[in-house]
């Protein structure tokens, strides 16, 4: 039996996100580690003696999804690792993770960080090419774009069973941390014209003070869920709506439900994975693209990059060793 160390980036977090990708790279251990001890620990704060030894015990330890890496680690800083951690680590295996915005190149601190940490042979999964390039730009070369964890299970047979045609009902998000008032503004209430049922999912802890704020005329017909990621997966199941906003992991956790998905980019992120694999997106602030996507059927063109993700699983089933 192995013991498999999982830095679980959910636990600790305030953006229901992290648990959409940690539901799926959970699916993934299964998988894989199925039969195996599984070790989950929070991922963003510094590691005491007693997991530092567990860790050493470990035969794998993996990162679990989201855009931790960054150019500047020494100042933005996620992965937990002290300055005395680092003398005793050397094997973190990246899964799913991207990075922290559109940055400069990593500088040389964050380059003796990572070539520290990061397992040095076996290969990692990046969730977007810019951040395969930037890690490729310091020397780290054993890396695969495998798209998301949450994207996997979006393969050919699973995208034909999306809906095509419009619902009766949507569903949208914003998000807190990245305001835009006026553009948010717009498209809730372009939406809120184009659909007899409007719902709004908070997934980050500021998005009800910000939705608060926002000037939208007809808010009381607004049906706000709870936040918790179960109030948002019955309705997705249940009421199948449309999936219009700004939270990436939402919208494809409305895919994964099989319905019309809409994301709105407000960062690199959806950005990315879309140039990668073809999730649907529209600018922000282009009430055209939104219209369009409510008004006419969808097309889906997702490609998930199967072989990348099967050459990365295929070290495991193979027995790679440390």
């Amino acid at each position: 039996m192995k013991t498999i160390s999982l830095l679980d980036t959910s636990i600790n977090n305030y953006n229901l996100g992290n648990l959409i990708i940690m539901d799926s790279i959970e699916l993934i251990m299964d998988e894989l580690f199925g039969h195996d001890f599984l070790y989950k620990m929070q991922a963003s704060e510094s590691f005491g003696s007693t997991s530092i030894k567990n860790f050493q015990n470990s035969d794998y330890i993996f990162f679990g999804g989201t855009n931790a890496l960054t150019s500047n680690i020494n100042k933005e800083k996620y992965i937990g690792f002290s300055l005395l951690n680092l003398l005793q680590f050397s094997r973190l295996l990246l899964l799913g993770v991207g990075w922290w915005q559109y940055q400069n190149k990593p500088n040389l601190y964050t380059k003796l960080f990572y070539k520290r940490v990061l397992h040095s042979s076996l290969l990692h999964s990046v969730r977007d090419s810019y951040t395969q390039k930037m890690l490729q730009s310091i020397g780290i070369g054993n890396v695969v774009n495998t798209s998301c964890p949450s994207t996997w299970k979006l393969n050919k047979k699973h995208c034909e069973q999306i809906l095509k045609i419009k619902s009766d009902s949507v569903i949208f998000t914003i998000t807190d941390y990245n305001k835009n008032p006026e553009a948010d503004a717009l498209f809730i209430n372009l939406i809120d014209s184009q659909y007899e049922s409007v719902f709004f999912w908070p997934q980050g802890s500021g998005d009800i003070e910000y939705f608060s704020k926002l000037i939208i005329p007809r808010k009381d017909k607004i049906i706000v869920l709870q936040p918790k990621l179960e109030s948002y997966d019955s309705l997705i199941t249940t009421s199948r709506p449309d999936y219009i906003g700004t939270r990436l992991h939402a919208g494809i956790r409305s895919l994964q439900a099989k319905n019309r998905s809409l994301i709105i980019t407000i960062d690199n992120r959806a950005k990315e994975i879309a140039d990668n694999i073809g999730i649907e997106i529209s600018e922000r602030g282009n009430l055209e693209k939104i219209l369009s996507f409510i008004k006419n059927d969808s097309k889906n063109h997702i490609q998930i990059p199967a072989l990348e993700i099967e050459r990365w699983k295929d070290q495991f089933r193979l027995g790679s060793s440390e």
